[in-house]
């Protein structure tokens, strides 16, 4: 990792600097209180539901049809959920209560800790800070303003809004851009092997560190991280060994 000084930090936002994992657990939770009383379900009959919503969500498509709102596919989650469970039909308003109190609910604990927000002013004294997040626009400008992240970052870059998103290096050239550097003065941080960590290999940047989670994916596939912390606050000691 012989090279110049590192100039710039690059940063993803799910998983990375907010638990959005953990956020979602509890409103999933929360929804699931509402099913069990409205429809007078067992606890497992409710945990069917709640993961076949969450495995819909994982296989969500960037496309969808024309003048079909993220809210209105994930309404028809929650529907075709509990359809699929209960063997009949969700009547609508139960489908719109139940995205809506999960959305809110989830959107309501997503917050940089403070000793996130210790670490990015730290950080933002020495580097150039880019926050690049993949996903549906209007989401993740939702997500970004409900953990009030802006104040901490040089720029904040939604790929929902550009033709491509991580890990296609155009999206990586724009950051470069947009900070005035160079790709080998960049840092790319991020939880995803298949998107931010890909995504900075592709880009060529000067390094890439990757968030392993305790309970996220192994280390076992073609992408290879350049380093490996449990946690964004471990970054500080890769910076040192970059220097």
């Amino acid at each position: 990792m012989e090279g110049k000084a590192v100039k710039a930090i690059l940063f993803d936002l799910d998983n990375t600097l907010v638990d959005t994992s953990l956020a979602g657990e509890v409103a999933l939770k929360k929804t699931g209180e509402i099913l069990k009383s409205k429809l007078n379900l067992d606890d497992d009959t409710v945990r069917s539901i709640c993961d076949k919503f969450k495995l819909k969500l994982l296989r969500e498509s960037p496309d969808r049809p024309p003048g079909t709102s993220q809210d209105d596919i994930r309404m028809c989650h929650w529907a075709e959920s509990i359809a699929e469970t209960t063997g009949g039909s969700a009547a609508s308003d139960l489908a719109s209560q139940c995205y809506y109190l999960w959305k809110n609910s989830r959107l309501e604990l997503l917050c940089l800790t403070p000793e996130v927000r210790d670490l990015l002013r730290q950080l933002r004294g020495q580097y150039k800070l880019l926050l690049l997040t993949n996903g549906d626009a209007r989401t993740q400008r939702e997500k970004v303003e409900a953990a009030e992240c802006k104040e901490f970052f040089d720029a904040v870059v939604i790929a929902g809004d550009h033709a491509e998103q991580k890990p296609f290096p155009s999206i990586f050239q724009l950051c470069f851009r947009m900070l005035q550097v160079e790709a080998q003065d960049c840092v790319m941080v991020g939880d995803s092997l298949d998107t931010d960590i890909q995504g900075g290999v592709n880009a060529k940047v000067r390094a890439t560190v990757w968030i392993h989670r305790a309970d996220g994916s192994e280390l076992d596939g073609p992408v290879k991280p350049d380093y490996t912390v449990l946690s964004v606050l471990d970054l500080p000691a890769v910076l040192a060994q970059l220097q």
